[in-house]
C-alpha cells in the first residue's frame, strides 16, 4: 500500500515558511489596527464592534475554501493556489489600511480603515487553513505533531518581526511615531507596507519548494476512501452544512476549548492598548493622539512580540512534552499558564514586569496554535480534511464574535470604561479551555487513545 514519505526537517520547515509571512501581517494588524481605527476618530468601546468584520469574514470564507481547496488540482496542486492569493490579497490590504486617509474624497477615513481590516482577515483566512490542511496532507500521523510546532515556530519568528517592528523604526532608525490628528504615524506606515513585502516572499517560498501528492496518489493512501473520495470530488458547496452535522466528536469536543480560547485571545487583540496605556501608564485611553500614548502602542508591540517569541521556542518543545505527558496534559497546563499570565497585568507595578504577563500568554498561544490541530487531524477523514479544517475556524471566529458584540459594551457600562477588566476577562476564560481539556477525546489515526 502506498504510504505518506516521512520528510525532513528542512521539508517539513519549508512547507510551512509561508506562515511566517502570513503571522508577521497578522501581528502587525493585532498590534495596530486599534491604534490605527482611533487615529482615524474610533473610541475605545467601539473598537470591538470595528473588529466583528474580520471574525464574520473568516467565519464565511473559511468553510467555502477548505472546501473548494479539497477538490482543487491545479499546476500550484491542492492548497498552494488558496494561500498564494491569499498572501497577494492580504498584501495590499496591509498597504492601504494606514493609507486609508487617501480616500476621504470617497469615503471617511474610518470606513476605508475598517474595510481594509476586513480584507486582510478574509485574507488571512484564505492563506491560513490551506497551510493546515497541507500539514495534514503531507506528514504521516507521526510526524504532525513536529509539523504543527515547526508551523508554530515559524508562527512565533513572524509575529515577533511584525510586533516589534514599528518599535524597532522608531527607536533604531529614527523614523517618527506621532502624528497629526487623522493620520497615522509613519513607523506604522512602513511597517505595514513592509509586512506586505515579506509576506508576499515567504508564501513563494512554500509554493515553489513543496510537491504536493497528486490525485492518483492521495486515493493510493487512502485506498478504503477512494469511492467517497471520488464523491467528494463532485460534491456542492452545500455539503458543507451535511459536513458540518457530521463532524468527528473530537472536534465537537475541542469547540468548546476552542471557543473560550479565542475569546480571551480577541480580548487581547482589540483591548490591549487602550488597558495598558490606562492601567500601567495612568493615561486617557481614549486620547490617542499624544506622543505618550503613541510610546505606549510601541510597547504594546513589543510585549506583542514578546509573548509571539515564547511561543516559537516553547513550539520547539511541544512534541517531547506531548510526547511524555500526553497532548491534553500539555495543553491544559499550558492554558492555564496562560491565564496566569493575563490575571497577573493588573498587579504589575510597571511596563517592564509585564514581560512575565507575556511570557505566560505566550506558552498559552504556543499550544493553542499547535495542540488543538495535532489532536484534531487524527479524527478528520483525509479526504474531508479541508473542509473540516475550514469547519474548525467556526469555534475560532464565533467566539470572536461574540466578544467583538459583548466587549465593547461591557468595557463601557460594566468596567466603567476601564478596558483593563477585558484583559482579565481573557484570564478567565483560558480558565475555562483549561478544565474543558479534560472532556476531549485523543486519538490518532488507527483510532487508538493517546
Amino acid at each position: 500500500m502506498f504510504q505518506k514519505r516521512r520528510l525532513s526537517f528542512w521539508e517539513i520547515w519549508n512547507l510551512s515558511f509561508g506562515f511566517l509571512g502570513i503571522q508577521m501581517g497578522f501581528a502587525l494588524q493585532n498590534a495596530n489596527a486599534s491604534r490605527i481605527l482611533q487615529s482615524f476618530g474610533a473610541d475605545v468601546h467601539e473598537l470591538s464592534w470595528f473588529w466583528i468584520v474580520a471574525p464574520l469574514t473568516g467565519l464565511i470564507v473559511q468553510p467555502i475554501v477548505g472546501h473548494y481547496s479539497d477538490k482543487t488540482w491545479t499546476r500550484l496542486g491542492r492548497r498552494r493556489p488558496y494561500f498564494l492569493t491569499g498572501a497577494l490579497l492580504a498584501s495590499l490590504g496591509l498597504i492601504f489600511m494606514p493609507n486609508a486617509d487617501m480616500f476621504t474624497a470617497l469615503l471617511p477615513s474610518l470606513w476605508v480603515g475598517a474595510g481594509m481590516l476586513m480584507v486582510m482577515d478574509a485574507s488571512f483566512n484564505i492563506a491560513m487553513e490551506p497551510f493546515r490542511a497541507l500539514i495534514a496532507d503531507m506528514l504521516p500521523s507521526d510526524q504532525r505533531t513536529l509539523g504543527y510546532s515547526v508551523q508554530t515556530v515559524l508562527i512565533g519568528v513572524g509575529a515577533v518581526i511584525g510586533s516589534w517592528l514599528p518599535y524597532t523604526l522608531t527607536n533604531w532608525v529614527g523614523i517618527s511615531n506621532t502624528s497629526v490628528a487623522g493620520e497615522v504615524p509613519l513607523n506604522l506606515l512602513f511597517s505595514f507596507i513592509i509586512g506586505a513585502v515579506v509576506l508576499v516572499g515567504s508564501v513563494a517560498v512554500t509554493v515553489f519548494t513543496t510537491k504536493e501528492y497528486t490525485p492518483q496518489e492521495m486515493a493510493l493512501l487512502n485506498q478504503k476512501e477512494e469511492v467517497k473520495e471520488a464523491e467528494n470530488i463532485t460534491g456542492g458547496l452545500l455539503d458543507i452544512f451535511t459536513d458540518f452535522a457530521m463532524m468527528p466528536r473530537t472536534m465537537r469536543q475541542l469547540s468548546w476549548v476552542q471557543f473560550f480560547s479565542w475569546f480571551g485571545l480577541f480580548g487581547l487583540w482589540v483591548f490591549a492598548t487602550p488597558a495598558i496605556a490606562g492601567h500601567i501608564y495612568g493615561l486617557d485611553p481614549n486620547n490617542s493622539q499624544s506622543a505618550a500614548y503613541q510610546n505606549a502602542g510601541d510597547w504594546v508591540g513589543i510585549l506583542f512580540g514578546v509573548y509571539n517569541g515564547v511561543s516559537a521556542i516553547f513550539a520547539f518543545f511541544l512534541p517531547a512534552i506531548a510526547k511524555k505527558v500526553g497532548r491534553k496534559k500539555t495543553h491544559t497546563i499550558s492554558l492555564i499558564i496562560g491565564a496566569l499570565g493575563f490575571l497577573s497585568i493588573y498587579i504589575m507595578p510597571d511596563e517592564n514586569w509585564l514581560i512575565l504577563s507575556m511570557i505566560g500568554i505566550g506558552v498559552a498561544w504556543a499550544s493553542i496554535l499547535a495542540m488543538p490541530y495535532a489532536i484534531l487531524a487524527g479524527a478528520i477523514p483525509p479526504q474531508k480534511m479541508g473542509v473540516y479544517m475550514g469547519i474548525f475556524n467556526f469555534f475560532i471566529v464565533i467566539p470572536q464574535i461574540v466578544n467583538a458584540l459583548i466587549g465593547g459594551p461591557m468595557v463601557k457600562y460594566v468596567y466603567n470604561g476601564q478596558p483593563i477588566y477585558a484583559l482579565m476577562t481573557s484570564g478567565v476564560a483560558f480558565l475555562i479551555a483549561a478544565l474543558l481539556v479534560s472532556r476531549v477525546d485523543d486519538i490518532d489515526d488507527h483510532g487508538q487513545s493517546i
